[in-house]
């Protein structure tokens, strides 16, 4: 309802942005200079390989007693081929990577990752892990160059921010993350700056043709998980079927063998 076509909404539009938007107004009245872009929001804890292995051994026999499996995929291109995989087999991926996001969105660093191609996914998450009403959608990422394939419009929605019409044509195809009303809250994935969940999906793209995956935070009824022991702990007690807690992979009754288990 206005002449505005691109509107850039940063990643965390409400109170807390509006504390960050009062630091930076103070800067520049102090002759700070103006040019800082957020184009990422990954300003939150990261963890090392050393901490999160100390998580997991921390755990004891708890990923085990549940009939887990867990290895060690020290090479990128290998994690991400063998997780799209998985996704692609239907199951239910917890993903923590880097530095957690600032703002309410997951943003592929503290997530949760199904496949969009099936239209019981929604109902599948729900029972299995959020336990919320039916009718909330739950988002695409999609490599960014893709959006005028998919979606009616085409822009940087780098922060899931803003809702896209999908083409009408490619509904069915991503019934998962397709809204009632054919919409879709997206995340554009760029080149620069989303680092191993761009890999993600591009190695999912390369086994299902579909640059998208479905994505939504990593918690169950409670806030996004921090530290890989949270992230740990709310795998263990959900029906979630993979754990990716940077280069480590925890698997349940793995259905094929899982490079490096230990």
């Amino acid at each position: 309802m206005t002449p505005f076509r691109k509107v850039y909404v940063p990643a965390a539009a409400g109170d807390a942005g509006g504390a960050l938007g009062a630091a930076f107004a103070v800067w520049h009245r102090l002759g700070g200079a103006r040019g800082f872009a957020m184009d990422r929001a990954d300003w939150g804890p990261a963890f090392s390989g050393d901490e999160i292995a100390r998580d997991i051994a921390h755990a004891g026999d708890a990923p085990r007693d549940a009939g887990c499996a867990v290895c060690e995929i020290d090479n990128e291109d290998d994690l991400c081929r063998h997780v799209a995989k998985t996704i692609a087999d239907g199951k239910i991926v917890g993903w923590f990577q880097g530095g957690c996001e600032w703002g309410p969105r997951a943003l592929g660093n503290r997530s949760i990752l199904a496949d969009p191609r099936r239209a019981d996914m929604k109902a599948v998450l729900n029972d299995k892990i959020k336990r919320r009403e039916s009718f909330r959608p739950f988002a695409p990422s999609i490599l960014r160059e893709e959006v005028p394939n998919w979606f009616e419009q085409d822009g940087d929605v780098p922060f899931m921010s803003q809702v896209f019409q999908i083409r009408l044509e490619k509904q069915a195809a991503v019934a998962a993350v397709s809204h009632v009303d054919g919409s879709g809250r997206l995340q554009t994935v760029a080149r620069d700056g989303h680092g191993l969940y761009r890999r993600l999906i591009e190695a999912f793209h390369a086994i299902t043709g579909v640059p998208i995956l479905l994505n939504t935070s990593f918690n169950e009824n409670e806030p996004i998980v921090l530290t890989p022991a949270e992230a740990l702990d709310c795998f263990l007690r959900t029906k979630m079927d993979v754990l990716v807690l940077g280069r480590f992979v925890i698997e349940r009754v793995p259905l094929r063998p899982l490079p490096g288990a230990l």
